[in-house]
Parts: C-alpha cells; structure tokens; sequence
C-alpha cells in the first residue's frame, strides 16, 4: 500500500533501479526487517488502510471473474497462488472461494503462521506455505491457473521481477493467468525508505511484463480508494 503524501513517511524522490540493484542485499534484508516487525493483522498488512480491504476485495473478485468459467480462452478454478500473501486476506476472502485449492507464499514466517488460523475451516484447502522471497521462489511448473500478486512487486528489483514472471509463466496451467495488482507512481520510480520497496509508474510495469515475455490481455483501475494513496492498477497477462 502506498500513500503519496507525507513525505516524512513515504519517501517522494524519484530514483534509479539501477542504484538499487547495487545493493541488493541490504534492499531485501531492510523489507524482511521492516515486514519482522509489522502486526499480523488486516490493518498490518495494508499499512493502516484495513478500511479498504473489502474495497480492494471487491474490486478484484469482479475483474477476476471475467475470466472465470467454462469455454474458450477461459481459466480454470483448481489451483491459485498467492503471493506475498501475508496472513492470507486475499486468500481467504478471494481465492479460496473461486478455487479448489490455494498456495501462500510469503517472506514473513509469523504472517504464514497467523493464516494457519486467519483462514479458518477453508485453510484445509491450502496446499502450501512457502516461506520465499519472490526474487528466490520458483513456483512448480504448470501447477497455477491464476497466480495473484498484489502490492509486492515493489520489493523487486527490475531484474529479478522480470526473472519471477518468466517463473510465473512457467507455472501456469493452460489458459492460466498471471495477475499484478499494484500502486503506480504517477513518473519514473518511488523509493519507499521505511519498508524498502519501490513504486514504478505504470509504464515501466508494463516495460517490464514485456520483457519477461508476457502481454496484458487486460487492465482496470481500483476505483474508490482514499485519494492520498497512488492510484492502483490490476493487470491480467498471459
């Protein structure tokens, strides 16, 4: 989640990659740090914005579902992967309804183990916790038919996204589809000092897909969330 006002709290000057990338290993031990030290809650999880959860799960469930179904060019409903699932709220309140079974990887082992709990009965449908980073986690090939990833994009490097969504790719089942849904920033790039993390401007996300060798078969704003926070786009690719 990002707000774009307040600068003493959400860094607003524009950076390099580039300059990330060359220290990599302090750009993800700071996330695993600032992330050991947030509350397992809904509200921990979207950085005090829990009001909007049921927005944000809406919003999702409705772009979701186009391409739901039986038919041509449609996908299937046997196995979602969440990424950067915290302590699974899109997994509870979004995939597990619509599929068959669930996987949740996430950095945090604290978060994988509140959503033992947090997802209640509907947990036994939860194949796997995965304890990963996305920039080293290699999901199983042709076990997804949609693999959700929502504000955490921001934790890669350019390099290492691109590498995830080749994995990504990989581990569709036919007619599967890959899903980012992600805060914008409005040019260039966006560090975020307090989280490690940064925000891409919608055309460098789109670069990106393009390079691990995907296509945007379609794109929607969030609509409705509080205006001080970057605008929120959902992407579908195959």
């Amino acid at each position: 989640m990002r707000a774009q006002t307040n600068c003493g709290i959400w860094c607003c000057d524009k950076t390099r990659m580039s300059d990330i990338a060359e220290d990599e290993t302090s750009f993800y031990s700071n996330a695993e740090d600032y992330w050991r030290d947030v509350s397992p809650t809904v509200d921990g999880m979207l950085g005090g914005y829990g009001s909007i959860s049921s927005i944000d799960l809406n919003g999702s469930k409705a772009f979701l579902q186009k391409f739901l179904g039986e038919g041509e060019g449609k996908t299937g409903t046997g196995c979602a992967l969440d990424c950067g699932a915290g302590i699974g709220r899109i997994s509870k309140r979004l995939l597990l309804p619509l599929f068959h079974t669930v996987d949740l990887v996430d950095v945090t082992q604290e978060f994988l183990d509140k959503a033992k709990t947090y997802l209640g009965q509907d947990g036994q449908r939860v194949g796997n916790y995965f304890c990963c980073g996305l920039q080293d986690f290699a999901p199983e090939k042709g076990r997804y038919d949609v693999i959700w990833i929502q504000w955490v994009i921001g934790h890669l490097t350019d390099s290492h996204l691109v590498e995830f969504l080749r994995r990504c790719q990989s581990a569709l089942r036919p007619n599967g589809l890959i899903i980012i849904k992600d805060n914008v920033a409005y040019e260039g790039v966006v560090p975020d000092e307090v989280d490690s993390s940064v925000c891409r401007e919608l055309g460098i996300v789109r670069k990106l897909v393009g390079q691990a060798g995907l296509r945007i078969i379609h794109e929607e704003q969030q609509m409705n969330f509080p205006k001080e926070i970057y605008q929120v786009h959902t992407l579908a690719l195959r």
